[in-house]
Protein backbone atom coordinates (compact mmCIF):
# COMPACT_ATOMS: atom_id res chain seq x y z
CA UNK A 1 0.00 0.00 0.00
CA UNK A 2 1.06 3.47 -0.69
CA UNK A 3 0.17 6.48 1.42
CA UNK A 4 0.84 9.88 0.74
CA UNK A 5 1.96 11.08 3.85
CA UNK A 6 2.23 14.87 5.12
CA UNK A 7 6.12 16.03 3.69
CA UNK A 8 7.67 16.33 6.96
CA UNK A 9 6.50 12.73 7.85
CA UNK A 10 7.74 11.32 4.61
CA UNK A 11 11.02 12.86 4.87
CA UNK A 12 11.20 11.06 8.55
CA UNK A 13 10.12 7.54 7.14
CA UNK A 14 13.33 8.87 4.33
CA UNK A 15 15.51 9.82 6.83
CA UNK A 16 14.66 6.37 9.30
CA UNK A 17 16.81 4.86 6.70
CA UNK A 18 19.98 6.90 6.65
CA UNK A 19 21.06 7.93 10.26
CA UNK A 20 20.30 10.00 13.10
CA UNK A 21 21.48 13.31 12.78
CA UNK A 22 18.79 13.03 9.31
CA UNK A 23 16.24 11.73 11.44
CA UNK A 24 17.22 14.94 13.67
CA UNK A 25 16.79 17.55 10.73
CA UNK A 26 12.90 16.56 10.08
CA UNK A 27 12.37 18.34 13.81
CA UNK A 28 11.86 21.21 15.40
CA UNK A 29 14.60 23.02 17.16
CA UNK A 30 12.47 22.01 20.79
CA UNK A 31 10.68 18.84 19.77
CA UNK A 32 10.12 16.14 21.69
CA UNK A 33 10.16 11.64 20.72
CA UNK A 34 8.96 9.51 23.22
CA UNK A 35 10.03 5.79 22.58
CA UNK A 36 10.10 3.00 25.01
CA UNK A 37 8.86 5.44 27.89
CA UNK A 38 11.93 7.68 27.60
CA UNK A 39 11.69 11.52 26.48
CA UNK A 40 14.24 12.75 24.38
CA UNK A 41 14.38 16.80 23.95
CA UNK A 42 15.28 18.69 21.24
CA UNK A 43 17.38 17.96 18.03
CA UNK A 44 20.47 16.55 19.61
CA UNK A 45 18.81 14.42 21.99
CA UNK A 46 16.51 13.31 19.17
CA UNK A 47 19.81 12.28 17.47
CA UNK A 48 21.88 10.00 19.79
CA UNK A 49 18.14 8.32 20.21
CA UNK A 50 18.00 7.55 16.71
CA UNK A 51 21.71 6.56 16.40
CA UNK A 52 21.67 4.79 18.73
CA UNK A 53 18.59 2.47 17.81
CA UNK A 54 20.18 2.22 14.75
CA UNK A 55 23.12 0.65 16.12
CA UNK A 56 21.03 -1.61 18.29
CA UNK A 57 19.16 -2.85 15.89
CA UNK A 58 18.35 -3.44 11.82
CA UNK A 59 15.42 -2.39 10.85
CA UNK A 60 13.23 -1.23 8.05
CA UNK A 61 9.70 0.93 8.69
CA UNK A 62 6.72 0.48 5.97
CA UNK A 63 3.87 3.06 6.48
CA UNK A 64 0.58 1.48 6.00
CA UNK A 65 -1.67 2.88 7.29
CA UNK A 66 -2.57 6.84 8.48
CA UNK A 67 -5.48 8.95 10.43
CA UNK A 68 -5.97 12.29 11.42
CA UNK A 69 -7.04 12.72 15.24
CA UNK A 70 -7.32 16.26 16.06
CA UNK A 71 -3.62 18.13 16.11
CA UNK A 72 -1.80 15.00 15.55
CA UNK A 73 -1.29 12.64 12.25
CA UNK A 74 -1.10 9.16 13.33
CA UNK A 75 0.69 6.23 11.14
CA UNK A 76 1.15 2.40 11.72
CA UNK A 77 4.08 0.95 10.19
CA UNK A 78 5.15 -2.09 9.99
CA UNK A 79 9.03 -2.96 11.14
CA UNK A 80 10.97 -6.00 10.34
CA UNK A 81 14.22 -6.24 11.31
CA UNK A 82 16.40 -8.07 14.02
CA UNK A 83 15.15 -7.23 16.98
CA UNK A 84 12.96 -9.53 19.62
CA UNK A 85 9.48 -10.04 18.27
CA UNK A 86 10.12 -8.64 15.08
CA UNK A 87 7.81 -8.13 12.64
CA UNK A 88 6.05 -6.16 14.80
CA UNK A 89 3.63 -2.75 14.04
CA UNK A 90 3.57 0.53 15.58
CA UNK A 91 1.73 3.66 15.76
CA UNK A 92 3.91 6.99 15.16
CA UNK A 93 1.85 9.77 16.65
CA UNK A 94 3.18 13.00 14.82
CA UNK A 95 2.67 16.76 15.67
CA UNK A 96 3.74 18.86 13.25
CA UNK A 97 4.60 22.64 13.44
CA UNK A 98 4.95 24.30 9.42
CA UNK A 99 7.19 21.85 8.13
CA UNK A 100 9.27 19.86 10.60
CA UNK A 101 7.66 17.36 13.46
CA UNK A 102 7.37 19.12 16.91
CA UNK A 103 6.64 15.72 18.34
CA UNK A 104 6.66 12.22 18.23
CA UNK A 105 5.88 9.54 20.39
CA UNK A 106 5.93 5.69 19.05
CA UNK A 107 4.07 2.81 20.59
CA UNK A 108 2.91 -0.81 19.63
Amino acid sequence: MSLTLPTPIAAYFVADKDDGEAVARCFTDRAVVKDEGHLHVGRAAIATWKTAASVKYNYTSEPAAMVFEGDQTIVTARLVGDFPGSPVDLRYFFVLDGDRIAALEIIP
